[in-house]
């Protein structure tokens, strides 16, 4: 993930506004105790999500892909005073952990989390979103933009991270490397799909923006 020069990268990690000091300690123990800590949104592209839902303000957003926690916290911090965060995981291991930090934060109550496969929860929901982050394994990233462009409010955004995929997808790519493969499936699919327009950002690992078109 480390595509920038690293001074240039602590650079921007100062001129960035901090991590409150709940979101420190939950960065600080994902990175201790948890495995492939990495999966961590952590503290640029944490405030990267938090800027982005305080300019859309959305009722509703839905997280595909939860780890501890820590990118629905900021995702939450500008939802809409009668809004709701539904972040979907199929690691049950993790949801007290996750769970943990939520209860510390007044933000909680607008967090509402689905243990399961996000193919099989998809399908039932009903709500419209005003902004999705796809932040789950990299071969149903296809899946899941199919399973929830119709569920997206038109004017919507749609936020997909991992998506140059630590450089991956600007190498020889061999026939086995399946995720790489469906990275670049997935970029190129949103890139032609005329149902929205996109940008893809440099954050951290990744990030393909996309909006609806009304």
């Amino acid at each position: 993930m480390d595509f920038l020069p690293p001074a240039i990268t602590t650079y921007s990690d100062a001129h960035t506004s901090p991590e409150s000091e709940l979101l420190q300690r939950l960065n600080r123990n994902t990175r201790a105790h948890i495995m492939a800590p990495r999966m961590l949104s952590g503290h640029v592209q944490g405030r990267f999500l938090s800027m982005i839902s305080w300019m859309i303000r959305p009722r509703y957003i839905l997280e595909i892909g939860t780890y501890t926690g820590y990118s629905a916290l900021c995702l939450a911090e500008g939802l809409a005073e009668d809004g709701q965060l539904i972040t979907i995981d199929q690691n049950e291991e993790l949801e007290d952990f996750a769970r943990s930090y939520w209860r510390q934060s007044p933000l909680d109550h607008k967090i509402d989390f689905r243990l399961g496969k996000a193919v099989d929860i998809l399908p039932t929901l009903t709500e419209t979103f005003d902004l999705v982050f796809i932040d789950a394994d990299k071969r149903n990233l296809s899946t899941y933009f199919d399973q929830i462009i119709d569920k997206v409010r038109p004017g919507g955004f749609i936020l997909a991270d991992n998506v140059l995929w630590s450089g991956k997808v600007v190498e020889p790519v061999k026939p086995s490397d399946l995720d790489t493969l469906a990275v670049l499936a997935f970029n190129e699919k949103v890139h032609n799909d005329s149902r929205v327009e996109n940008v893809l950002l440099p954050v951290r690992d990744g990030i393909m923006m996309l909006r609806k078109r009304n």
